[in-house]
């Protein structure tokens, strides 16, 4: 994942940093815009000292402007990039990306999310989303959270997947497919789709994403087909949920 996908939406913030982000209820832009910089700087410092830093954040940020604390943060976490290969060690909680490459990725993809959540709650347009980032984003949050956490962490979903009678989901944006099957204790993704699944969601590369994700709108026209059971459909919601918590 290139480093020139990190584009924070600090030019957003001036327009109208009071207003709330409806895809993060209970947020201003304000809000947003702190929480995007503290993440920056924990990152850095994963990097920086080979392990995340816990508790977090520190107290001392709470004293520094939002907007500031983010330009701060974003130029700290570039240098630290800049500084090290992708296959260089960093602390990390997801195991098989104990590397600087699985946070230029996770960074990436935290960035778009979350200039989408600051161009809807300024009222802007939402900028595009390149086709391969958005892939790799759908690809990141069923494998890296959901799948992950799922076997990580079985009891955060167990009110969810136990009573499960096992679904299978088939998620095609545009040329990438995946198959995800459910069951009590269980959430696999693999390439591809069955020739059957329970559910069959498909669209365009950043409607996924963002469906994914929750960041659509109620009033928006979604981009995304989904067809199947609304029960199936709300437990792979539910997980992804969790997971990204």
């Amino acid at each position: 994942m290139s480093r020139g996908r990190l584009r924070p939406p600090a030019r957003l913030v001036p327009t109208n940093p009071t207003a709330p982000v409806p895809t993060c209820p209970g947020w201003s832009v304000t809000d947003l815009t702190r929480h995007l910089g503290e993440v920056y700087l924990h990152k850095t410092l994963a990097i920086r000292d080979g392990v995340e830093a816990e508790p977090w954040p520190p107290a001392e940020l709470a004293s520094e402007a939002p907007l500031a604390l983010l330009d701060r943060a974003y130029a700290e976490l570039r240098s630290e990039f800049a500084a090290h290969d992708p296959e260089d060690a960093a602390g990390s909680w997801y195991a098989p990306g104990r590397s600087v490459g699985f946070w230029i990725r996770r960074m990436a993809q935290e960035t778009v999310i979350h200039r989408i959540d600051a161009e809807l709650g300024v009222g802007a347009p939402v900028a595009p989303v390149p086709d391969d980032l958005a892939v790799d984003g759908v690809d990141e949050l069923l494998r890296v959270f959901v799948e992950y956490s799922v076997a990580e962490w079985a009891d955060s979903f167990r009110e969810i997947l136990a009573g499960s009678p096992g679904w299978t989901f088939a998620v095609r944006a545009d040329e990438t497919a995946w198959s995800v099957r459910t069951g009590p204790g269980v959430f696999r993704v693999t390439d591809g789709v069955a020739d059957t699944a329970d559910v069959t969601v498909t669209g365009p590369p950043a409607a996924m994403l963002r469906w994914l994700w929750g960041r659509e709108l109620a009033a928006e026209r979604s981009g995304v087909s989904v067809q199947g059971p609304s029960e199936a459909v709300a437990e792979l919601r539910r997980c992804i949920v969790v997971a990204t918590q």
